[in-house]
């Protein structure tokens, strides 16, 4: 076998155009979603304050951003709701007026091509700020089924191209498959949350959505960090029971999971990088420690090289702006 100085490395690393030619991953716009949170009211732009940059925006204002998400190129966004009232059953998740349907059916009427994929959960609509009914100390698995499954149903009837389950509660994706299909919507695909994580990461987004739990945490619906083992296993649930899409949450720290994931099911992936992963890029390059491109570029390709066919990242537009650059 050749060795050194047969065999010199550097020699594909001398310029940027051989570079180019033996890239293994690329990033590209097409694999981007944006995540919009949209709330009530006219003429509402509140910046999340630990997310610079993202702002809870009403239907009129979220229309001017998905201006900028399509002439970017960027395929679709996934939509949050910020409701004015919650209660403890979450039932504005499932209103059919509820913030996200307006939200679709004005989008989809604007923007008739974008892909337009609804976070189907009920922690923003409780008061309690979990994801599901409360049972004693805990969330009630199986009677928080049916309303995920209304919820579902009722984004499908707004014009969601896809919902996106969140919730991590046993059964989710075999009850909302079997409402779409008996009601029509055989063809509006899931993705599922498949291995999402009870991570600190998450701390921005709760602000963002106002969803922090009132008591207790997540701990016994959301995945032990420690686990690799067990994401298997919610993932091997999921495809079995319909999902189309499965997905990591968050991306960052769970790379080893992303790439066992796409290398034991070969499905389409998506890996979501989350709040917390943005705010430290943002409070680092604010202070001016790190250069922001260059970092996000990396952190991205990176998740490509992991095995994300899909990245959903606060980072969309910017990133799609800083490709056109390259």
């Amino acid at each position: 076998m050749p060795v050194f100085p047969n065999i010199r490395h550097r020699r594909l690393r001398l310029n940027e155009r051989v570079r180019r030619l033996v890239r293994e991953n690329h990033l590209s716009v097409d694999d981007l979603i944006y995540p919009v949170f949209v709330t009530c009211g006219r003429g509402v732009r509140r910046e999340v304050p630990s997310m610079p940059g993202v702002y809870n925006l009403s239907v009129d204002l979220l229309l001017e951003e998905i201006k900028n998400v399509e002439e970017l190129g960027i395929p679709g966004i996934l939509v949050f709701g910020v409701p004015e009232e919650k209660d403890e059953a979450g039932a504005g998740a499932y209103d059919p007026d509820g913030i996200v349907q307006q939200a679709v059916r004005v989008v989809k009427k604007s923007f008739p091509d974008l892909l337009v994929i609804t976070d189907v959960c009920l922690c923003e609509y409780t008061s309690h700020g979990h994801c599901g009914l409360i049972k004693g100390h805990t969330v009630d698995n199986d009677p928080t089924l049916e309303l995920l499954a209304q919820t579902a149903l009722s984004h499908a009837r707004a014009g969601a191209d896809m919902v996106a389950p969140s919730d991590m509660m046993d059964g989710r994706v075999a009850a909302i498959r079997a409402k779409l299909d008996a009601e029509g919507y055989a063809d509006i695909p899931i993705m599922a949350y498949s291995a999402k994580y009870a991570s600190a990461y998450y701390g921005p987004f709760r602000e963002a959505a106002g969803s922090t739990p009132q008591f207790g945490d997540r701990k016994t619906y959301q995945m032990d960090p420690a686990n690799g083992d067990e994401a298997l296993r919610e993932t091997a649930q999921d495809i079995k029971e319909g999902a189309d899409i499965v997905m990591v949450k968050p991306a960052l720290a769970y790379m080893d999971i992303i790439r066992r994931i796409k290398e034991e099911f070969g499905y389409p992936l998506a890996a979501y990088n989350v709040s917390g992963e943005y705010a430290m890029v943002k409070a680092a390059a604010q202070l001016g420690w790190i250069d922001e491109r260059r970092i996000v570029l990396e952190t991205l390709t990176g998740l490509k090289r992991a095995g994300a066919d899909i990245i959903i990242t606060y980072h969309a537009l910017e990133v799609a702006r800083w490709l056109r650059e390259v």
